[in-house]
C-alpha cells in the first residue's frame, strides 16, 4: 500500500494538486484534525520497505449517515473533491456510498450552517477512484490486487523451508493459508510448490474426495517422494458446504495412511514482511493511473477502479466490480461453484484448469523439453509441468541435457511422472553458445533448416526465459521477477545500512546485457533518483543535471540516494566513471558508495510468480503441440513445415499469444540481442516523475473505461 501512497502523492504533485494523507482511514476523515495532513513530496520518501504508513481501520461511525456528514464537513474545510481508496470491497463500497450522497450531504451542512453556500458550490462534485488492497486477490476485475504478491512469498518461503526438513525425514505437512472466501492463495502457491492436494472454497472437491486424496499421497509415497504438502484455505468447504479444517486432513492422513502429519498455520505473517518487487510495481503504477482517471473524471463518469488485465492497467466502473464480487458469493451459497469460479476472472480460472491438468494418462508422441542459454528462476517450474502436462495429454516425455551440446550428443533420457525435474543447463561451450546464444534465435535456425533437414518440420515452440527479459513477443519472460527481487532486496539492504548516516548515494550496477529492463524496472520498485540503460543515450551533460538534481534534492530531508546503472549502458560511462562523478561532485554535501550485484541477480530460489507463469505457460506450450502434432499427423508421420509450426509463446499486454519466430525477426535487434520496441520504456517517465524531475508522461497508453466482462470470450489461439 506504500507504494500506491507515494505514487499518487508524488503523480499529484507532479500534475499541481494540493495532496493530502488522512491517517487512520475513514476513521480518521470521520474525527478529521490532525487526522488529515497535507502531503509534501519529502513526506512520501524512505517508505517502499513495508508496512501502511498513513495506517487503516475500521469505522463503524463512517457506515451511518452521521458519520458520512462529518467526514464530507472535514473534506469541505479543505477543499478536497477527489479520493483515491485503497482497499477491499468493503471500503470501496462504502467510497462510492459517499460519493452518490455527497451533494444531499453539502446540502446538509449549508442548512446547519458548519459551510456556506460557496463552499458548497466550490466542492459540488466528488470524485472517486480505487485501488483494490487485499492480499486474498478477492476482488473481480482485476488480475491481482496489492499484496497479493507478498502474500504468496511468505507463504512459499514457509513451504521452502518445510521442503528441507524432508531431506531427513518422510513427512506429510497440511498448510492452513489466509482465503475466508477466495482460494487464490492457497490454489497458486500450491501450483508454485507442486502440492499433492489444495482445498479451495469456490471449487469444494467431489464427494468421495477423502479416498481420492488418500491415494494419491500413497502413490506419491511408492514412487520414491519423502515430502506431500497439502494446501488448504481457511474457508475450505465441502460439496454440502460443511468446513473443511487442516486438523480435519490431518486426522484423515495419519488414520487412513499413518503418516506422520504435521499442520502449520500460517496467520498473518501473510499480511506482513517486505513488499515484492511487484506489489511495488504494480501499486506505483495503479497510484499513477489512479491520478490520471480522477484529472479526467466528471460528474457524468461512474465511480472507478484500476484494475490490471494481463501486463495493461485498466479503469473498470467500481460497482460493476462489486456487484461482480458479491456474485461470487452468491454462487457459491448456491453451490454453483462452476459459475462462482467463472465469475473470480481468467486469472484464477486459467490457475485452477492449469492444477487440474497436472494429473495422468497413457502416452502417444515422443515430446522432448531442453533449455538454452543462461539459467533463469523459474525454469524447474516450467520443466515440470511440461513434463506432467505432456504425459497428461499422452505423450512419451524426454529431457536432454546440456541444451543443444546434449541434443547432438545424444544425451536424451525420459522422464516419468514421478520424476521430480532437475534444471538442465548447457554448458558454456563455445561450439555451442556462439551461433546459438538464446532459444528464440536457436529455434528460428532450426526453422530455416527444415528446407534441409525433413528432421526439424516437427512443431516446436520457444518459452521465453531469461532474467533480462529482452526476449522479442512478450512483455515479460521467466526468471526476470526473481531477478528484480533480487535486485530490490539488496537495494533495500544497502539503504538500510546508511540509515545511521546522513546523505549518502549508492552507485548500483545491474545485469540485462544491452537491456535495460531490469535497472529501469528494479529502481521504478526500490525507489532510485536515476537509472541508466543503453536503450536510452545519455551523455555528460546528462550526468551532471542527474548529479545537480540529486544535490538538490539532499539539501532538503532526502537523506539517501539510489542511481543504477545497467551493466552495458555506455562504452565509457563505466559503474566506476559513474561513481567516480557523483563523488567528485557531491563533496561537502553527500559521500558515495559503489556496489555491482553480479550474478546474485541470477540465483535464489524462484519467486511465486515466476513459479506460477512458468507452470502456466509450459502447460499452454504443451497443450499447443499436442494439437500441432494430432494436425500434422499423416501416413503414419509427423510433417509440420508451415511458419504457425513453430512459434515463440508470450505475454502481449492482455493475452498469451503464439507467435512464428519467422514473422519476429523484423521485431528483433540481433546484434544487441534486443527487441526493437520494449514496452517497459513507457514506465521511464513514471519513474523520473516519482525522482522528482520535471517530463512528459504520454498517457496514450493509460487505462480508459471499461465494463466488465462476465460473458467468456471465445478462446483465440
Amino acid at each position: 500500500m506504500n507504494a500506491a501512497v507515494r505514487a499518487v502523492v508524488r503523480m499529484g504533485i507532479y500534475v499541481g494538486a494540493k495532496v493530502y494523507f488522512v491517517h487512520e482511514g475513514y476513521q480518521g476523515m470521520v474525527d478529521g484534525g490532525d487526522n488529515i495532513e497535507e502531503a509534501s513530496w519529502e513526506s512520501v520518501s524512505s517508505m517502499l520497505q513495508g508496512g501502511t504508513v498513513i495506517g487503516s481501520a475500521r469505522c463503524k461511525e463512517f457506515r451511518s449517515h452521521e458519520g458520512r456528514l462529518k467526514a464530507a464537513h472535514h473534506l469541505v474545510q479543505r477543499d478536497i473533491t477527489n479520493l483515491c481508496v485503497i482497499g477491499g470491497d468493503g471500503s470501496l463500497t462504502g467510497a462510492n456510498l459517499f460519493r452518490e450522497e455527497w451533494s444531499g450531504l453539502l446540502e446538509e451542512l449549508v442548512q446547519q450552517g458548519l459551510i456556506d453556500e460557496k463552499a458548497a458550490q466550490n466542492n459540488s462534485e466528488l470524485h472517486i477512484v480505487g485501488m483494490v488492497g487485499s492480499i486474498d486477490n478477492d476482488f473481480c476485475g482485476t488480475d491481482m490486487t496489492i499484496g497479493t504478491d507478498s502474500a504468496l512469498h511468505r507463504i512459499i518461503e514457509v513451504v521452502d523451508a518445510i521442503m528441507t526438513t524432508a531431506q531427513s525425514h518422510q513427512r506429510t505437512f497440511v498448510l492452513e493459508v489466509m482465503g475466508r472466501h477466495c482460494g487464490y492463495l492457497a490454489l497458486v502457491s500450491a501450483l508454485a510448490c507442486g502440492a499433492d492436494w489444495v482445498l479451495i472454497p469456490e471449487m469444494p472437491p467431489e464427494d468421495g474426495w477423502e479416498e481420492q486424496m488418500c491415494q494419491k499421497l500413497s502413490e506419491s509415497r511408492s514412487r520414491g517422494s519423502r515430502l506431500n504438502i497439502i494446501i488448504v484455505a481457511e474457508g475450505a468447504i465441502d460439496r454440502q458446504g460443511k468446513a473443511i479444517t487442516v486438523n480435519n486432513v490431518k486426522d484423515l492422513v495419519v488414520s487412513c495412511l499413518g503418516f506422520d502429519t504435521r499442520v502449520t498455520i500460517l496467520g498473518h505473517v501473510q499480511r506482513g514482511g517486505t513488499p515484492s518487487a511487484f506489489d511495488r510495481i504494480l501499486a506505483s503504477r495503479m497510484g499513477v493511473e489512479a491520478v490520471l482517471a480522477l484529472l479526467e473524471a466528471s460528474a457524468s463518469t461512474p465511480a472507478c477502479v484500476v484494475s490490471l488485465c494481463g501486463n495493461q492497467a485498466v479503469r473498470l466502473p467500481l460497482m460493476e466490480c462489486v456487484q461482480m464480487t458479491q456474485d461470487v458469493q452468491k454462487a457459491m451459497d448456491e453451490k454453483n461453484f462452476e459459475e462462482a469460479v467463472r465469475l473470480r476472472g481468467r486469472s484464477f480460472e486459467n490457475n485452477l484448469n492449469t492444477y487440474k491438468l497436472l494429473s495422468y494418462r497413457k502416452s502417444s508422441f515422443n515430446v522432448a523439453v531442453l533449455n538454452v542459454g543462461a539459467p533463469a528462476a523459474g525454469m524447474n517450474a516450467a520443466v515440470r509441468s511440461a513434463v506432467r502436462v505432456g504425459i497428461t495429454e499422452g505423450h512419451k516425455m524426454f529431457a536432454v541435457n546440456d541444451g543443444f551440446e546434449g541434443f547432438y550428443k545424444g544425451q536424451v533420457l525420459e522422464l516419468r511422472h514421478m520424476i521430480i525435474v532437475i534444471l538442465f543447463l548447457p554448458n558454456e561451450n563455445e561450439v555451442c553458445a556462439a551461433p546459438l546464444h538464446q532459444a528464440f534465435e536457436c529455434l528460428l535456425q532450426l526453422y530455416e533448416a527444415r528446407t534441409s533437414h525433413e528432421d526439424f518440420c516437427i512443431p516446436m515452440c520457444v518459452l521465453p526465459a531469461t532474467i533480462s527479459n529482452n526476449v522479442p513477443g512478450t512483455d515479460l519472460s521467466i526468471g526476470a521477477d526473481t531477478s528484480l527481487n533480487a535486485i530490490v532486496e539488496t537495494c533495500d539492504r544497502i539503504k538500510q545500512s546508511a540509515s545511521g548516516t546522513k546523505r549518502r548515494v549508492f552507485i548500483i550496477e545491474t545485469m540485462g546485457g544491452y537491456c535495460g529492463y531490469l535497472a529501469s524496472v528494479g529502481g521504478l520498485a526500490a525507489g532510485a533518483d536515476a537509472v541508466y540503460i543503453y536503450e536510452e543515450p545519455f551523455d555528460i551533460r546528462d550526468l551532471q543535471s542527474n548529479v545537480e538534481h540529486l544535490t538538490e534534492k539532499m539539501k532538503t530531508g532526502i537523506q539517501r540516494g539510489l542511481v543504477l546503472r545497467n551493466e552495458n549502458s555506455n562504452e565509457n560511462f563505466t559503474t566506476d566513471f559513474i561513481y567516480q562523478l557523483y563523488s567528485e561532485e557531491g563533496k561537502g554535501v553527500f559521500d558515495c558508495r559503489k556496489n555491482v550485484l553480479g550474478h546474485m541477480q541470477q540465483g535464489g530460489a524462484p519467486s511465486p510468480f515466476d513459479r506460477n507463469f512458468g507452470t502456466k505457460i509450459a502447460a499452454k506450450a504443451i497443450q499447443w503441440i499436442s494439437r500441432k502434432l494430432k494436425e500434422s499427423y499423416k501416413e503414419g508421420r509427423v510433417f509440420a513445415n508451415t511458419e504457425d509450426t513453430a512459434c515463440l509463446l508470450g505475454m502481449r499486454r492482455r493475452a498469451m499469444v503464439f507467435q512464428p519466430v519467422v514473422q519476429l525477426k523484423d521485431q528483433t535487434d540481433f546484434v544487441h540481442r534486443i527487441p526493437k520496441e520494449q514496452w517497459w520504456l513507457k514506465l521511464r517517465p513514471l519513474m523520473k516523475i516519482l525522482a522528482k524531475y520535471k517530463t512528459s508522461y504520454d498517457v496514450s497508453d493509460s487505462g480508459q473505461l471499461e465494463h466488465v466482462t462476465r460473458v467468456r470470450p471465445k478462446k483465440v489461439d
